[in-house]
C-alpha cells in the first residue's frame, strides 16, 4: 500500500494532464473600522435602541430634579445658594442618566454576554464606549434645559447665559458617562453595578445640589473629587451679574480633562471585560 505524503499539494481541476498549481490562498479579513465611522455607527444604533426604553426614565430624572428645587425653595431664598441649587439640579439630570443608567447598561451587557457581540465586530473598543456614552448623554439635553428654565423662573435667576449648557452638558456628560461605564464594566455582578451607579447618583445629588458652604470641610473635599462638581460650578457662575468667564472656562477645562480620564478608564475596562 502506497501512502501519499502529507505535504503533497492538492491540484485544482482533477487529475488531467497539465494539472493546475496548488491553491494556497488565505481568507482575507475585512479591515478594521476607523474610529469616527465606527463611533457614528455605534451612536446611531444605541440611540435607536435606547429611545423607547429610556425616555420614561428621562421624565423621571427631570421631575426628580424639579421636585428637589421646589423643596429647596422653602429653604433657600436666593443669592449664591439659589444658584447652586439650580445648577446642581440641572446637572443632576445628566448624572441620573450617565451614572445610573449607563452603569446598569454595561453591567447587564457584561452579564448577558453582550460584550461578546461587540468583540466580534471590527470596531475599536473606544468607539463602543464613546458611542454608548454619547447616546445616553443625548437624552439628557431636553431634561437639563427644562430643569434649568424652571429653576431660573422659580428662583428668579437670569436666563441670559443658559447657552453655556451647550458646553456643560457634553463635558459633564462625558465625565459622568465614563465613570458610569467604568462602574458597570468593572463590577463583577450586574446588581453591584446598579448599586454603584445609584450611589454615584446619590453623591451627585447631595454634593451637587446642596450649597458648598453649608457642607462640612471633609465633605467639601469629597465634592471636589466628583466629576460633575466642575460642571455645576461653571453653570452656577453664569448667574452672577458679571460672570468671570476665565474661571468658567477653567471649570469646563477641568471637567473636560476628567472626562478624558474617565472615558479612557472605561475603554480599558471594556477591553478587560471583553477578553475574559
Amino acid at each position: 500500500m502506497s501512502a501519499v505524503p502529507l505535504e503533497a499539494p492538492v491540484h485544482a481541476g482533477g487529475g488531467g494532464a497539465g494539472g493546475g498549481e496548488a491553491v494556497h490562498e488565505a481568507a482575507v479579513l475585512a479591515p478594521r473600522a476607523r474610529l469616527l465611522p465606527a463611533l457614528s455607527a455605534v451612536y446611531k444604533a444605541q440611540l435607536s435602541r435606547a429611545r423607547v426604553a429610556r425616555i420614561p426614565l428621562l421624565f423621571v430624572a427631570t421631575f426628580q430634579s424639579i421636585g428637589i428645587m421646589i423643596l429647596m425653595r422653602g429653604v433657600v431664598d436666593g443669592g449664591g445658594e439659589a444658584r447652586a441649587v439650580v445648577a446642581g439640579s440641572s446637572v443632576l439630570v445628566v448624572a441620573f442618566v450617565a451614572l445610573n443608567l449607563l452603569a446598569q447598561y454595561f453591567g447587564q451587557l457584561r452579564a448577558d454576554g453582550g460584550l461578546d457581540h461587540y468583540a466580534t465586530l471590527p470596531v475599536p473598543p473606544a468607539a463602543v464606549v464613546l458611542g454608548a456614552a454619547a447616546a445616553y448623554a443625548s437624552f439628557t439635553v431636553p431634561g437639563t434645559v427644562v430643569t434649568a428654565v424652571v429653576g431660573c423662573t422659580l428662583f428668579q435667576l437670569p436666563l441670559a447665559h443658559l447657552w453655556v449648557l451647550a458646553a456643560v452638558i457634553p463635558l459633564a456628560g462625558a465625565a459622568l458617562a465614563g465613570l458610569g461605564a467604568a462602574l458597570g464594566l468593572l463590577a463583577p455582578r450586574p446588581e453591584l453595578a446598579t448599586l454603584l451607579g445609584q450611589l454615584g447618583m446619590s453623591a451627585a445629588l447631595l454634593l451637587g445640589v446642596l450649597p458648598a458652604d453649608r457642607l462640612p470641610s471633609v465633605v467639601q473635599y469629597a465634592r471636589d473629587l466628583l466629576p460633575s462638581t466642575y460642571g455645576v460650578e461653571a453653570f452656577a457662575r453664569t448667574f452672577d451679574p458679571h460672570p468671570d468667564w476665565a474661571v468658567v472656562l477653567l471649570d469646563l477645562a477641568v471637567c473636560a480633562a476628567v472626562g478624558v480620564v474617565s472615558l479612557t478608564v472605561a475603554t480599558m475596562a471594556y477591553r478587560r471585560a471583553a477578553v475574559r
